[in-house]
């Protein structure tokens, strides 16, 4: 792989990381306002924080460690898929969150699919090995 691709890869993971580190432990720091993005209609709305803070912070080190980063890649894809509710509904009521651009929580619902590619590519999908 050409350095400027794997210096692509690396900035990617870092970012990766680096969102997932921030978003967990905010869960914990600012868990009202994560609570208030949780469709009121779901249950245990305060553990569904707590729960999602850890696994994005669990999935955060586990990028980190490569003999893990496979089954962290996993975990944070499914995790961001899984959170989409708590995304649309703020798009959906956004009259709930006067505080946030209406276009931003609409553009948060494709920048969640540029995620997602991207934690395949860093952290899912198999390389090819060298041959030689």
């Amino acid at each position: 792989m050409p350095k400027f691709f794997r210096l692509c890869r690396l900035a990617g993971l870092a970012s990766v990381i680096l969102l997932f580190a921030s978003s967990g432990t905010l869960h914990f720091l600012a868990t009202d306002l994560f609570v208030s993005i949780v469709p009121p209609q779901l249950p245990w709305r305060h553990a569904a924080v707590y729960l999602s803070g850890a696994c994005e912070l669990s999935g955060a080190l586990g990028l980190c460690l490569p003999r893990f980063r496979r089954a962290a890649g996993v975990g944070l894809f499914l995790l961001t898929i899984a959170v989409t509710p708590a995304n649309i509904y703020m798009w959906l009521r956004a009259d709930l969150f006067p505080h946030v651009s209406p276009a931003l929580l609409f553009w948060r619902l494709p920048a969640q699919l540029v995620l997602l590619a991207i934690i395949w590519s860093v952290a899912i999908q198999r390389r090819e090995p060298k041959r030689v």
